[in-house]
């Protein structure tokens, strides 16, 4: 069995801790991929060193250079574009098709990082003063320590290490620990990337990886003065521990946390094309998506109608391995995460009362047995005020609300603490505008399910879903870069602003 290491400084290495944790495909329990690093505070220390060092000479290599690196990390991932994609479904569950998606959003990201190498522009101003020039431009932050889920293994990790890369930081890398093999095959192309653009003057500890659990590795990233930055993927309890931490250090934080997003249709919409967004963006990546559709808001004059043809749509659904042609939903993630959606369907049923009419069970025929299998569920009779309708569930787990309006509508859409995606079908052009200016939200689809963010788009949430920044598209680059401002004086005497001139 292959034990995988940590890159550290250049070179892969074991855990200094010398132990290791398994990782095995949710498909199929018995199918050991192997043994990753439990790594400990030291080899955190040791990788942040190597991150600092390597900063002095990584910061000086020209921006469109350091684009040059990305543009290759890119051709790289499309050339394998396949085998990274079956090996990430063998390691986290979703369909093949999905991954392939995953892989393609991290090529995307890639080939959009190079471009900017070349557009990380500055601002010039005219100053005040005569023979002076006022100019401004952006300088890297330092070294970033990047925390990311598992839920897409691929596209999240490039989302925040290629803009931090191009913009001249360093970066130590935790992955999460169910998808660690996908995290090492990043790294292995970043790296490869790095030899083929910089030849001899290669530098070391420009990307680091560390695995292991967030209370060792992610908690010593966090802690460590020697972190410049925090950018973190994953749940909001844990969001607002790095926020703390990182504001009493002042280090920059991104977070990028919960949502419970909603699907309204009216009754002008097209119900086919609704049907086909919900069952995507419910069930695809099994649920286990920030913004999967947890809710889905019905008009009352098509709610009964639009229930019998999802029902129907539900119970055709394939489960299975995800690198099987014809499965349309992978298993959950884990053994753990599998409990905490049924825990949530027993409150469904239990506490909030509401009306379970598909799923709601393990899926344990054949050799589903092996895996972490869930039933497509869908409650119906769901008020605002249930636990279900409130709290994220990440799992293919849908609740069914009516409404009677669009405000009415809205309203319960912008009813959680949550704000990050979101979606409305309807065919009223004024109906459509009105939900885009009300909805709650950092992402708003208008005829479109709830997921499918572009990489050249930003991406990012309102509420508790986040602190304010945005990943993919433009701003993430303001994020990975501190402002300097310049005053070039060739008047050859001192000229005072504010005093001499007014």
């Amino acid at each position: 069995m292959e034990h995988f290491k940590n890159f550290i400084n250049g070179e892969w290495k074991e855990p200094k801790s010398g132990k290791y944790t398994e990782n095995r495909n949710p498909a199929d329990a018995d199918d050991l991929i192997g043994l990753f690093p439990a790594s400990a505070n030291d080899d955190v220390q040791e990788a942040i060193k190597a991150a600092k060092e390597a900063l002095k000479k990584w910061r000086l290599v020209p921006a469109p250079k350091r684009g040059d690196v990305l543009k290759i990390v890119g051709d790289i991932m499309l050339e394998r574009k396949d085998d990274i994609s079956h090996e990430m479904t063998r390691e986290m569950g979703k369909v093949f098709a999905e991954t392939k998606g995953d892989t393609q959003e991290g090529i995307d990201t890639a080939y959009y990082a190079a471009s900017e190498g070349r557009r990380l522009f500055g601002l010039n101003a005219p100053s005040e003063l005569p023979n002076k020039m006022n100019l401004s431009f952006r300088v890297p932050i330092g070294v970033a320590g990047i925390i990311t889920p598992w839920n897409f293994p691929m596209a999240i990790p490039t989302w925040k290490i290629f803009p931090a890369l191009v913009c001249g930081n360093t970066v130590v890398f935790k992955p999460a620990e169910i998808t660690p093999k996908t995290a090492n095959t990043l790294v292995k192309i970043i790296d490869e990337a790095m030899h083929i653009v910089l030849g001899k003057d290669y530098i070391p500890g420009v990307i680091n990886i560390v695995h292991g659990s967030g209370r060792v590795v992610g908690e010593a990233l966090l802690e460590s003065k020697d972190i410049d930055l925090i950018s973190f993927t994953g749940s909001t309890s844990v969001g607002k521990r790095i926020n703390e931490v990182g504001g009493r250090e002042l280090k920059r934080v991104s977070l990028e946390l919960g949502g419970k997003n909603a699907q309204i249709v009216m009754d002008d919409a097209n119900l086919e094309l609704a049907l086909d967004a919900v069952l995507w963006g419910a069930f695809g990546t099994t649920g286990q998506r920030c913004t999967a559709t947890s809710r889905l808001i019905l008009h009352k004059d098509i709610h009964d109608k639009f229930l019998d043809m999802l029902v129907a749509r539900v119970n055709k659904l394939k489960l299975g391995y995800g690198n099987d042609k014809g499965v349309d939903v992978g298993p959950c993630v884990s053994k753990e995460q599998r409990e905490t959606v049924n825990d949530y369907v027993k409150i469904g049923l239990n506490e909030d009362k509401a009306t379970l009419i598909a799923g709601g069970d393990y899926a344990k025929e054949g050799s589903l047995a092996k895996g972490w299998f869930y039933k497509p569920t869908i409650f119906k009779n769901v008020t605002p005020d249930m636990r279900i309708a409130k709290e994220e569930i990440f799992g293919p787990v849908l609740a069914v609300l009516k409404c009677s309006s669009l405000e009415e509508g809205i309203d319960i859409l912008n009813g959680t603490e949550y704000g990050l995606s979101s979606s409305i079908f309807t065919n009223n052009v004024n109906d459509a505008f009105k939900a885009v200016r009300d909805i709650q939200a950092g992402i708003t689809y208008i005829n479109g399910a709830t997921i499918g963010a572009e990489a050249h788009m930003p991406f990012g949430g309102v509420k508790a879903t986040g602190n304010g920044h945005r990943e993919g598209g433009w701003t993430v680059y303001d994020f990975y870069t501190e402002w300097k401002a310049v005053y070039i004086d060739y008047s050859g005497k001192l000229q005072r602003a504010q005093i001499d001139n007014y």
